[in-house]
């Protein structure tokens, strides 16, 4: 199996190779980036193992939730690739793809969502797949629910907002490309890939900005 990977749904911009097992992977910290940086990072990592978009087999994306823009840029480079060969695509969840980078198995996955709200799920892995104890949704911090101290928080929402009650937090772990690499993989081989035009980011939320009156609403 051979497959690329793209993740931009946060402040990172990273890309994967996948090949048998092997990983490899170019990443930048690089806000607002995204667009101008995924595809030639990808070349560069092509250009590396000496392969061309005719070597990839299927393509994967991290879908969300996270950066409205950064979901959809991924999506689009996944689907850019995937179209003319009629290649199979698979989003991967970023809460997920930020649990598998922690390397922890009961992972509070907390990404800052702006306008004071946070991506949260809790998720726990078993028989080597990710299982949700609370589902992906879109909260206010501080209605995150209370877990037990084997849990670690993991994600940007505890560097926006604190510890949230959390015993441990690793605020700086972030979704990557080889982590939606690894938990595409054996996905792709059952098969679970879709039609490029069928592929679509996740949101979980749909508004992006407060209206003026919101706005004023909010201040002192």
């Amino acid at each position: 199996m051979r497959f690329a990977a793209v993740e931009t749904s946060t402040e990172w911009c990273g890309v994967a190779l996948f090949r048998d097992g092997e990983i490899a992977c170019v990443e930048r910290r690089a806000p607002n980036r995204h667009s101008e940086l995924a595809l030639p990072m990808l070349e560069h990592l092509l250009e590396r193992w000496k392969w061309g978009p005719r070597d990839l087999d299927a393509v994967a994306f991290g879908a969300g939730p996270g950066s409205f823009t950064g979901l959809r840029i991924a999506c689009g480079v996944a689907q850019g690739l995937a179209f003319a060969r009629g290649l199979p695509v698979l989003g991967v969840s970023t809460l997920e793809a930020l649990a598998e980078e922690s390397g922890a198995p009961r992972v509070a996955a907390c990404l800052d969502a702006r306008m004071r709200e946070v991506y949260y799920a809790a998720l726990e892995k078993r028989g080597g797949r990710w299982h949700e104890a609370v589902p992906a949704q879109c909260m206010a911090p501080e209605r995150i629910p209370s877990l037990d101290a084997g849990w670690v928080g993991c994600g940007n929402g505890f560097a926006a907002f604190g510890n949230l009650g959390m015993a441990r937090v690793m605020p700086e772990v972030h979704p990557t490309a080889i982590a939606v690499a690894r938990l595409a993989a054996p996905r792709l081989a059952a098969g679970e890939g879709v039609d490029a035009a069928a592929a679509a980011p996740v949101y979980v939320r749909e508004k992006v900005a407060y209206t003026k009156a919101e706005l004023d609403e909010r201040r002192p």
